[in-house]
């Protein structure tokens, strides 16, 4: 190591979580045991800062009880105890910790966001993008009836976005394409299955009915573990299969590229573990001629201003996910707020970092539960 070398390492020296409740713009299609609908999502904010007072911002989608405690008890203070030169290097500092790749993800999101502003450049062009606009879609997902499933896509369609993905399972899946095509006969439109599918003939067979609607891709049809069918599914059909679960590392996507498992990714930096490694998992997806978009966890601004930093770079040519019209949330911690118009994300590249002003009032507003952690605390 030459001797200027240490001069440019970056100790974090305090982090900062809070809990946040946020209200949902509109209620989930998840019923809660008394039959309701949640009504809130709660996240987890984390503020990195280091000696000098500049600051980066992550999140954590996942924000249960026993993520709160590995955040707070082993994770952090891992954080504070570790010198790092590149955000690359971060993940280093949990190398003895059992894996937790939501909680990672928070830690080397706010890691790249301090390294970017410390450096005075926007986060995209840190990761490598060179886009300055990303291409939005959204999410539908299984409605009331037909008419209400064809009403909802009109909304969207009306508020400008190119792309429209179905969440399919048996028995709602082909007559629901064939309505929005109908409808919308020039319409981009992928199907997620969600891993609710299996080799039944009869699912199959829906399967194998879809591939003649032209849709972008067929998505994650069969369970996460099961990568064999799809590699048989894939060599099956005409449309690209997308996968999405079946990917949490880098050992997972090199896995399905040996099965030729599908031709999509759908790229999650919560599921993988960070920016670090969902940068990694793009390159090598790309260099296997896959196709790749940027899939979201219903992310605060935070979130999603990360996401498009990861959407800028060149190999991510299909549209990626955003809040569809209305939001999820009624209110947000960033300003300005990230989102698409007419379907399309500018790629913020006037302010370092993230590129959106976390709003600190909000953030405090919304909290339920904060720590503050040190330097000096984690010895």
């Amino acid at each position: 190591m030459s001797r200027t070398e240490p001069a440019t390492l970056t100790r974090v020296a305090t982090v900062d979580v809070t809990r946040v409740r946020l209200p949902l713009a509109q209620p989930k299609s998840r019923q809660l045991p008394d039959g309701g609908r949640p009504r809130f999502a709660e996240r987890i904010l984390v503020r990195v800062a280091d000696p000098s007072g500049a600051c980066g911002w992550g999140e954590i989608t996942l924000a249960d009880s026993e993520r709160w405690g590995s955040l707070v008890r082993d994770f952090a203070p891992a954080l504070l105890r570790h010198a790092w030169q590149r955000p690359t290097d971060v993940a280093a500092a949990w190398d003895d910790l059992p894996g937790d790749p939501a909680v990672e993800s928070g830690l080397d999101i706010a890691c790249w966001d301090l390294w970017s502003r410390q450096r005075g450049t926007p986060l995209s062009h840190a990761l490598g993008g060179s886009r300055t606009a990303v291409t939005a879609g959204v999410t539908i997902p299984r409605q009331p009836s037909l008419e209400s499933l064809v009403f909802e896509v009109n909304r969207q369609v009306g508020s400008g976005f190119r792309r429209i993905r179905l969440e399919i399972e048996p028995g709602w899946d082909v007559e629901a394409v064939r309505a929005v095509q109908n409808a919308y006969p020039f319409l981009v439109l992928q199907v997620a299955g969600n891993g609710r599918y299996t080799e039944d003939p009869a699912h199959l067979g829906a399967l194998r009915a879809l591939d003649g609607y032209g849709l972008l891709a067929i998505e994650q049809p069969f369970p996460a573990d099961d990568l064999a069918a799809h590699a048989r599914l894939r060599r099956d059909l005409r449309t690209p299969v997308a996968l999405d679960a079946s990917i949490g590392s880098l050992e997972d996507l090199d896995e399905a590229i040996r099965l030729e498992a599908g031709g999509v990714l759908n790229l999650r930096p919560a599921r993988m573990g960070g920016l670090t490694p969902a940068r990694r998992a793009h390159d090598r997806a790309v260099d296997a001629g896959w196709q790749v978009w940027c899939g979201a966890d219903q992310e605060t601004g935070i979130g999603r201003a990360a996401q498009v930093a990861l959407a800028s770079l060149s190999g991510v040519t299909l549209p990626s996910e955003t809040p569809g019209a209305g939001g999820w949330f009624t209110r947000d911690v960033v300003t300005p707020p990230v989102r698409s118009d007419d379907g399309i994300i500018p790629v913020p590249l006037t302010q370092p970092g993230l590129g959106h002003t976390v709003d600190e009032r909000a953030v405090r507003a919304l909290a339920v539960r904060s720590a503050r952690l040190s330097g000096d605390a984690a010895g």
